[in-house]
């Protein structure tokens, strides 16, 4: 297996939790936070539809530009954009090489400097920050009255069968 396969492998690995995580979300609790200075767990489920669009973006064009979309008004609208930018990311990610994995890509975000780095590199960032913010946005579900599926076993709440 070489580093490419090894990421879309672990990439793959992850998909269900996140998709598990998103569809858990209580749809009147977007705007919920536990916290002033913390997202809103919405933002947070937009947050990961949108990381994965660039992810396509990114694999096509070599350069991410991170958008200033809104977020949509649903939990069921951000878990069909996350489901459309899946499906649309593991079509690329199909194709992926070596060559391709070790070449150049750039991150701009408005006002932030431009992170320049490898395809793969950014793939890894990407995949570390979904997971982090899957964790957050999971940490949220009791709280809002939802229920913690299960990530990477089963959970108090979901036995993950």
């Amino acid at each position: 297996m070489n580093i490419p396969e090894l990421f879309v492998q672990r990439w793959e690995a992850e998909q269900p939790a996140f998709g598990r995580v998103l569809r858990a979300v209580p749809g009147d609790k977007l705007d919920y936070r536990p916290h002033e200075r913390s997202t809103r767990a919405g933002d947070l489920a937009w947050q990961l539809a949108i990381e994965q669009r660039v992810l396509s973006e990114m694999l096509d064009r070599g350069e991410i530009r991170w958008p200033a979309d809104p977020r949509p008004k649903t939990i069921g609208q951000i878990v069909e954009a996350w489901d459309k930018s899946t499906e649309a990311l593991r079509q690329r990610l199909r194709a992926l090489d070596e060559s391709k994995y070790a070449g150049p890509s750039t991150f701009v975000m408005e006002g932030a400097p431009p992170w320049n780095d490898t395809v793969g590199n950014m793939l890894w960032g990407f995949l570390f920050d979904m997971v982090h913010h899957r964790g957050q946005l999971s940490s949220y579900l009791r709280p809002m009255g939802g229920k913690v599926p299960a990530i990477y076993g089963p959970s108090a709440d979901d036995s993950g069968s």
